[in-house]
């Protein structure tokens, strides 16, 4: 259940403009495959996806819009640098589903494609605050889940102290969630033209998901008030 202690949510310095950012932090998480109470709550999403949302008219929906809209706020053509949420939305209404990592990641990707946003889950030990939001420079890179360099240069990336690690595009291996992952912070990348009530339901939600498929406790969850 969410924690009313001192927070454990590192603070995100945001350099970027058009963007809000939460974040969530859970702590004693048992990563595993995905279990079948979590399948079921996967399959309902899909099959509403699927009903609600043709995949002719995905990029007029609102949501992808106005994420559209932050990456152009950001110097970014969002049909080549696509954001992750439209990419995994695209594929559930290609009828491919959602990936089966684990339980967290898989939860990860649950609630982007919910709110059309760009998240990413990220081992939080690995992390050297303090974080912060901005344009990779040149000459920066990462290796990238899936094993190959990935240039950052102008790109959106998460950094902390020793460089960058994320990105609303992809994520890199340094920080990705494995089996021996104990600690998580997720992130969502809201458009400012979401509310800050809907940016904090759609992070409590994911707290409690946590606790429920991932035996997290405690979470808590925020804005990035940084």
């Amino acid at each position: 259940m969410p924690d009313s202690s001192p927070s454990l949510i590192p603070p995100i310095t945001v350099e970027l403009p058009s963007v809000r950012l939460a974040a969530v932090t859970a702590t004693g998480v048992s990563v595993a495959s995905t279990g079948p109470a979590l399948e079921q709550e996967i399959a309902v999403l899909i099959e509403r996806l699927q009903r609600e949302i043709p995949l002719e008219k995905l990029a007029a929906r609102d949501s992808v819009q106005a994420v559209r809209a932050m990456f152009r706020a950001w110097g970014l053509d969002p049909t080549h640098s696509r954001p992750s949420g439209e990419q995994l939305l695209r594929r559930v209404l290609q009828g491919k589903g959602l990936y089966r990592v684990s339980n967290v990641v898989d939860l990860n990707n649950l609630g982007s494609c919910e709110t059309g946003w760009p998240w990413g889950s990220f081992d939080l030990d690995r992390l050297r605050p303090p974080l912060n939001f901005r344009h990779g420079r040149p000459g920066e890179s990462y290796l990238a889940i899936g094993k190959e360099s990935w240039p950052l240069d102008e790109k959106p990336v998460l950094c902390d102290a020793e460089g960058p690690f994320g990105s609303p595009i992809r994520d890199s291996q340094r920080t990705m969630i494995t089996a021996a992952t104990r600690s998580v912070l997720t992130v969502i990348f809201a458009p400012a033209s979401a509310t800050p009530d809907s940016i904090l339901r759609a992070a409590e939600r994911h707290a409690q998901r946590l606790a429920e498929f991932a035996a997290a406790t405690p979470t808590q969850s925020a804005l990035s008030q940084a």
